[in-house]
This record gives C-alpha cells, structure tokens and sequence, in this order.
C-alpha cells in the first residue's frame, strides 16, 4: 500500500467511529498485561493509533499512566468516553509530540499497518526510555471456524495471522511474541456491526454496502444457534520488541517544550 493510499483510507474510519466502538471486539486482560511486560507497577505508555480506545480502556484500568494519540478526532471522541482516564491528543505515529526518552512502552492496536514505518519507528526509538518496549498486538478472527472464515472473506481480510510486523526493521527486532485466545458474543446486528465498521465497507458506494451487510447476516442466519447469539473466536497475536544498535534519533518535533496539547 503505498503513503498516499494507505492515508485515504485510514481516514474512512472517521466516517465509522461510533459503529467501531460498538462492535471491535476489546483485547484480553492477560493480553495486555504481557504487552506491558514490568512487574506489574504502573508504566508510563504511549499508545499510537488508539482510536475508540479499545486497548487503552484497558491500559488505564490496569493502572498505567496512557497518552492516547490518533490522527482522527471522531475516534478519540469516542475514546474520551470509553477511557475518561487518559491523556488524549491528535498526533500522528509519524510525528509524536513527546520529548525523547520519555516512555517506558509504545503500543498499538490493530494499527501499525497503517503507519510509514519508516517515519514512524525512529520516532518510536526516539521517545522510549533505554530498555523500554514496542508492543504491537491485533485481534485475528480464527479462521478455522467455517463461519468465521466466511465472514472474514467478506472484507478480504486473511484473519488468522501471526507474521513479525517488524522482520524488515533495522531499529527494532522482535524478542518474543504470543498469542491469546477469547471469545466476543455477536448477534445479528453486531455481526453486521463489525463489517461495517471495516475500512472495506466504508469505502464503499452505498448499494455495494448494503449488498455486503445483507452477505453478513445471511451468514449469521445460517449458522444462528437461536437468541443467546454465537460466539465469535478471536486469537489476539502480541509483539513486544527492542530497540537494535542501529537505531539513529530522530529530531524534536517542535520546540516547546514537549507538552501534549489535550483533545478535550
């Protein structure tokens, strides 16, 4: 996907903020627990793309001090009231509004492949503490459910990956990596909810969104186990990596003196 490409669409999530926070699935506890790494005292963590606030709900509950960033106000809208906790701001992963050395952990969810990582990771080198970590984490349907992998077609979306986002790197390399598994009860409409909210459905003329909705729920329809819903697999697949010797810091982004101007 090239930059300019990869800009127009992450920008359609502003059309779908609200249809996101109602029906993305939330990442496991255990999950985000090992992203964070430590011993379980409070961190200071930078979360990159963290739209509705999905994984950042639960950074804060867990205690950690999160400054929450994303290009697209509609998203952290809906992050405000879902983590009223966080520092929240709109910043880009290409040009973070933060001093150097000034995290412990970096973190995104369901987001780094919309970043020009080749901007992006110096940056990250630039603002984590020595020995801090970059933890990248998505949500992956698992696909070896038939139903599941009818509807992760649907949008063209592999589902079930586990690939090192980070193996081309020169700044960071991955040291360890896990998978976690939990389940989300979807209905219907929060089948249905969950295509919509995809970067496919948004982009797409309103008669070939509808037809892809209908596609949805016919699906639901056909392996509906009655009123209490399904259960909708996820393997959650978590990253954490270090800065390399070859890591070269970018410049300061501004010259003030690096506070972050607040969304609210």
């Amino acid at each position: 996907m090239d930059p300019d490409e990869r800009l127009s669409r992450a920008a359609i999530f502003e059309t779908v903020a609200a249809t996101y926070a109602d029906h993305r699935p939330d990442y496991p506890e255990e999950a985000v627990r090992w992203l964070v790494g430590g011993d379980g005292r409070p961190m200071r963590v930078l979360e990159l793309g963290a739209g509705t606030g999905k994984l950042t709900k639960t950074l804060s509950g867990l205690g950690h001090h999160v400054i929450a960033t994303d290009p697209s106000s509609a998203m952290l809208a809906q992050l405000v009231r879902a983590a009223p906790r966080s520092h929240v701001t709109l910043a880009r992963a290409e040009d973070i509004p933060l001093p150097p050395a000034t995290v412990d952990v970096v973190i995104a969810a369901q987001a780094f492949h919309w970043f020009d990582q080749r901007r992006a990771l110096p940056d990250v080198a630039r603002v984590l503490r020595p020995g801090g970590t970059l933890a990248l984490v998505w949500n992956h349907g698992d696909i070896k459910v038939p139903w599941v992998k009818k509807i992760f077609a649907l949008m063209h979306d592999p589902g079930d990956e586990g690939v090192d986002p980070l193996s081309e790197s020169d700044i960071f390399s991955t040291v360890e990596q896990r998978v976690f598994r939990h389940w989300q009860l979807v209905h219907k409409n929060s089948l249905v909810g969950f295509i919509a909210s995809s970067s496919k459905a948004a982009t797409l003329a309103s008669a070939e969104r509808t037809a892809l909705l209908d596609e949805a729920a016919s699906i639901y329809d056909s392996y509906d186990r009655g009123s209490a819903g399904m259960r909708l697999p996820w393997k959650t697949h978590c990253f954490r990596a270090r800065v390399t010797g070859n890591a070269t810091a970018a410049a300061p982004v501004s010259d003030d003196d690096g506070l972050l101007i607040d969304f609210r």
